[in-house]
């Protein structure tokens, strides 16, 4: 008999850290469905709750709370780190059957590589839990829609089969995981199926390519979109090819997965740093991480975005918020917590920790999600942590709110609180070059993305002056700072993903990535709303525009506003504002003149570099705080202020 473990983190459920340090397990989509199916097997926990037996103890309540009834072995239940094989054999001893009748059911493919070592099956996804128990392979796979055909009939499809979505790349391409059981189920229902490889113990990637490419002659006879697809060909074979050049000598590292927009779709052996690679030309934001999601093709927050944007505010915001936008959000409070975050002064007010760098692998990036969190808690807004795991490391989004009962809709103010210096050049000891070393590298990110941190920071401190002069908004205002962006929107897609399963309306997102970097004169900020697949997120992103558009000239009169929209959007799909266009939210990305890629461009020169610091002559703290207000002014109009 087959014994089953489960991860629980981004696995079988979300996971939330109250303010009061309560622990709540919220069941992904489809899991609960998947148990239900497998109520015969036994099944168990393999998962790290954090250090200690209180952690254990919140971790075992919580696991009760959401899975009644569903882990009632105590036996099984394995608690610690999944980075060694030992608790992985300690489980299979605690099964009492051998070893490949044990599988480990995990989303980390770093994990589920340590879990074969001890000789565990093991599945990416709960919905192929049955498939591994019967040794049925589960492939990369592109899934064809052929016209008439629309998403909402693929998810139909797909929710009721061994089919799990990790990528929409338009309305008529899908990525996903899927045994040769679900891309049958597929086919019968008319959707094409192209399986590229195995999934085993590897994560899939969006590489974009923005080199140009040779131009393709069109093939004979053939429509026009046959030339766009010559092209994308082209184009993911360069990219490819210049991946596994990069990763030459790791072994059979790399699978090429296809054209993707932009780029190449590729799927990663456990531990292959993708997020290192820098194709010559590329634009920021040219990896993104692809993470499975059952709820992806059903674009649940498009009927919210529609009935958002009929409600946003037509008219200029008022003299009042105005006002006090302009008393809150100032050069000096701008520039004392961009300070705290990049290491120009004590984290935490008092202290004597300065941060060094906060990247998702070092030690600082705890120590700033907490002393952040702290910041928030101290305004009077309800704090949660949102953990999750990158290569082994436990880290957290940080989500501080104002709840208003009865809100149609929250409004959510971001920005990406991690920052990496991989662009800086570094020598050992020999002066030879070598890699950038998170734990040992300094990373700043005075502007990327320490100006959008300060600027979420000093939103919430004016929201908070405002109840605290007696005024109440109409809608939700929270304020989200997501980690590991740097790694391909990690940390954005997980809380996306999460927020949907919860069923969490959104009336608009408003993230800000670099808005201090200013040279030779630039006085433009950037407000990028197109999205890959048209529609009402699309629509009523562009109209997320307007609505900060307006604020901006409110209240920060000298700035030039650059509204770029449509898929042909340089900065789709490259900054956390995506992760909620992919679920249908209303978002736009805020940031410096860098994105659209105009010469001569005057955004930071610093971008990845240990030089982005503070003092930086590329650093502009008075820019950063005119487009702060314009943010600030357009999410407090959205709230009703």
């Amino acid at each position: 008999m087959s014994v089953l473990f489960f991860d629980i983190g981004a696995t079988l459920a979300d996971v939330s850290f109250e303010d009061d340090g309560s622990l709540t397990f919220r069941p992904r989509p489809r899991v609960v469905e998947v148990l239900t199916a497998l109520a015969g097997v036994r099944r168990g926990i393999i998962s790290n709750p954090g250090a200690g037996d209180a952690a254990r103890e919140r971790a075992r309540a919580a696991l009760d709370a959401a899975f009644a009834g569903q882990f009632t072995e105590a036996a099984l239940l394995h608690w610690g780190p999944k980075t060694e094989r030992g608790i992985f054999d300690g489980a299979v001893a605690s099964a009492g059957v051998p070893a490949d009748s044990c599988v480990f059911v995990g989303e980390d493919p770093d994990e589920r590589t340590v879990a074969r070592t001890a000789g565990l099956r093991t599945a990416a996804h709960p919905v192929f839990a049955q498939a591994a128990v019967e040794g049925r392979p589960v492939l990369w796979t592109r899934i064809g829609l052929p016209g008439g055909r629309g998403l909402a009939e693929l998810d139909a499809v797909a929710n009721g089969t061994e089919v799990v979505p990790v990528h929409v790349a338009s309305d008529r391409l899908v990525l996903a995981m899927a045994s040769e059981r679900g891309a049958s189920a597929l086919r019968q229902a008319g959707f094409t199926t192209d399986p590229r490889g195995s999934v085993e113990e590897t994560a899939a990637f969006l590489l974009r390519d923005d080199r140009p490419v040779p131009a393709p002659e069109a093939p004979a006879g053939e429509p026009p979109e046959a030339l766009a697809a010559v092209e994308g060909g082209l184009r993911a074979s360069a990219a490819f090819a210049f991946a596994a050049g990069e990763l030459a000598g790791a072994g059979p590292a790399l699978l090429s997965l296809g054209p993707a927009p932009g780029g190449v779709y590729l799927a990663a052996a456990a531990g292959v740093p993708v997020e290192g690679i820098h194709l010559p030309g590329a634009r920021p934001g040219h990896t993104e991480r692809l993470l499975p999601d059952p709820a992806l093709l059903s674009r649940p927050g498009e009927a919210p975005a529609r009935e958002a944007a009929a409600g946003f505010a037509p008219g200029a915001p008022s003299e009042e918020t105005v006002e006090a936008v302009r008393a809150a959000v100032t050069p000096e409070v701008m520039r004392a917590h961009v300070a705290r975050v990049s290491g120009a002064a004590p984290l935490v007010e008092g202290g004597a920790h300065t941060v060094r760098g906060r990247h998702a692998a070092g030690a600082d990036n705890v120590l700033v999600a907490q002393a952040l969190a702290g910041r928030f808690a101290a305004l009077g807004l309800t704090v949660r942590l949102r953990p999750f795991t990158w290569r082994g490391h436990r880290i957290a989004n940080v989500e501080a709110e104002h709840r208003v009962p009865g809100s149609d809709g929250a409004v959510l103010v971001t920005a990406h609180l991690d920052s990496t210096g991989d662009q800086g050049a570094y020598v050992d000891g020999a002066g030879v070059p070598r890699p950038y070393d998170p734990a040992a590298d300094p990373a700043p990110g005075a502007d990327d993305d320490g100006s959008g941190v300060a600027a979420v920071l000093a939103a919430a401190e004016c929201l908070a002056g405002l109840l605290a002069a007696g005024r109440s908004p109409a809608r939700t205002v929270r304020f989200v700072l997501f980690n590991a962006e740097e790694q391909g929107l990690v940390g954005s897609k997980v809380y996306a993903r999460a927020a949907a399963a919860a069923g969490d309306s959104i009336a608009g997102v408003l993230q800000m990535d670099m808005i201090a970097g200013r040279r030779d004169g630039g006085h433009t900020v950037e407000v990028h709303a197109g999205a890959a697949v048209a529609g009402p997120a699309a629509q009523a992103s562009e109209e997320l525009g307007e609505v900060l558009a307006r604020a901006v000239s409110a209240v920060s009169a000298g700035l030039t506003v650059e509204r770029i929209t449509g898929p042909g959007d340089p900065a789709a799909g490259r900054s956390d504002h995506a992760s909620f266009h992919e679920r249908g939210w209303a978002a736009v990305a805020v940031s410096e003149n860098f994105f659209d890629g105009a010469e001569p461009a005057s955004g930071t020169r610093q971008y990845h570099r240990p030089g982005d610091t503070l003092d930086d002559p590329d650093h502009d703290t008075g820019y950063a705080t005119d487009i702060a207000r314009g943010v600030t002014t357009a999410a407090l109009t959205l709230a009703g202020l």
